[in-house]
């Protein structure tokens, strides 16, 4: 973990309630893959062998955010899909992403209680 998501980890509750949660593992296109375990509030993510706290933002309806300031990572979540940015490098680093339960047209675990998504 990176030294400016322990002292996150550290603000937000420790470290160790977030690994007992269910990991849940995104496939995204151009064969890239994520993994997420945590709260609707506080999301550990492991990309590409690293792992990093991100915080629940404010976002536009219909959509979740979660940032780490200090790595720049960036997870938008849409109802169909999600994008990882690094906003400090300004690239997209994964694009439409799912969990195996979104390919079936379900919310993943960690979003269904938050009911941020808006049914067209």
């Amino acid at each position: 973990m990176a030294c400016g998501d322990l002292a996150t980890a550290g603000l937000l509750g420790s470290a160790s309630a977030i690994a007992n949660e269910e990991v849940t593992t995104w496939t995204c296109s151009e064969s890239k893959q994520f993994k997420t375990s945590g709260t609707t509030e506080l999301v550990r993510i492991t990309w590409e062998s690293k792992t990093f706290d991100l915080k629940r933002e404010n976002s536009l309806p219909g959509s979740l955010r979660y940032k780490n300031s200090n790595s720049g990572h960036d997870l938008v979540v849409l109802g169909n899909k999600a994008m990882l940015f690094n906003i400090k490098s300004g690239t997209r680093l994964a694009d439409f992403c799912q969990t195996a339960e979104m390919k079936t047209g379900k919310l993943p675990h960690l979003f269904a209680n938050s009911e941020p998504f808006v049914q067209n």
